[in-house]
């Protein structure tokens, strides 16, 4: 989440009389993120959360984000629903933008999770998936290994060595990710995006998944791996906390067990999952323009994430 554009609130109150929630009392962007601009909205019907979609959203991609919001919601996970204007519609336009209203829903994103959350979100994911099943829509993976390594790619023709001078040394290794094979893995609608950020708790029991706007059609393996890289790692000092990977799996596993051939292959995923978050930070670091409310994410911290998935391999997912 993110505020690119700034909205007055003549705009604001124009576009949230558009749906039945009642008046404008209030709207507050929120900085956190790196894809859309986001406010949080209260009306005299109570609170919201307000997008609008600025990066890497395809028009045509709505239906699926925000049909599989309302289906999960639907089937009781706890992911929040999108509000419909006054002629059904799940988003608006907005100067050429496209907007959505969305459900708020209670919570506290954990900034430094303990082993009962991990456990929590791991056995919240294997729901979620389970619940995709019968969803009808689809969408391809657009951050799958090799668009990570096209992107780094990019990047290196725009500067990537001037945000690190080790970050180029990364796209041998960004290569070999994206001749991994996921397509034989059981295959879900996945989030691939949940970091803490993306998760609302109440102690340890999950209100919230939120962000889906990475969503598609993947390889159930890849969004375990992601949480877990996520999840897994102590967000100042980057240090390895086995005690949360280990309960990811255990809740996970609690829900859905893992196949033999997920199971063996989580050691390569996990690297590509960190590889993924390198490429888009790159990216996100050298496109933001620095006028924007937005903090830029560090690719470094995940090269060091893929170091120790490279060094200890099995071991943190036996």
């Amino acid at each position: 989440m993110a505020v690119y554009t700034h909205l007055g609130a003549e705009e604001l109150g124009e576009l949230i009389a558009h749906y039945d929630v009642g008046a404008l009392v209030s709207a507050k962007g929120i900085a956190e993120g790196v894809s859309n601009s986001n406010w949080l909205i209260e009306t005299t019907g109570g609170r919201y959360i307000l997008t609008m979609y600025e990066r890497r959203i395809d028009l045509s991609d709505l239906p699926y984000f925000l049909g599989l919001l309302d289906h999960l919601s639907a089937k009781g996970c706890p992911v929040p629903r999108t509000i419909h204007d006054s002629d059904g519609a799940a988003f608006r336009m907005l100067d050429r933008k496209a907007v959505a209203l969305i459900e708020f829903l209670p919570g506290v994103s954990p900034t430094k999770p303990g082993p009962s959350q991990a456990f929590a979100i791991g056995q919240t994911l294997a729901q979620m998936h389970i619940a995709s099943a019968d969803f009808q829509l689809q969408r391809r993976n657009t951050m799958g290994f090799a668009d990570n390594f096209a992107q780094l790619k990019k990047c290196e023709m725009d500067g990537l060595a001037s945000i690190h001078s080790d970050l180029p040394l990364m796209l041998e290794h960004a290569r070999e990710a994206a001749g991994l094979d996921l397509d034989h893995l059981p295959q879900a609608q996945i989030h691939a995006d949940l970091f803490p950020d993306n998760v609302l708790m109440l102690d340890s029991r999950v209100t919230g998944l939120i962000d889906f706007y990475f969503a598609c059609t993947g390889a159930i393996a890849l969004d375990i791996a992601v949480t877990h890289a996520a999840w897994s790692f102590d967000a100042v000092t980057n240090s390895y906390d086995a005690d949360c990977g280990n309960a990811i799996l255990r809740g996970y596993e609690d829900v859905r067990p893992l196949t033999k051939p997920e199971r063996a292959l989580l050691p390569d995923i996990a690297k590509g999952a960190a590889l993924r978050f390198v490429a888009s930070r790159a990216e996100d670091w050298l496109d933001t323009p620095d006028d924007a409310l937005v903090t830029r994410k560090d690719p470094m911290q995940f090269v060091s994430r893929w170091h120790i998935y490279n060094k200890y391999g099995a071991d943190m997912f036996a």
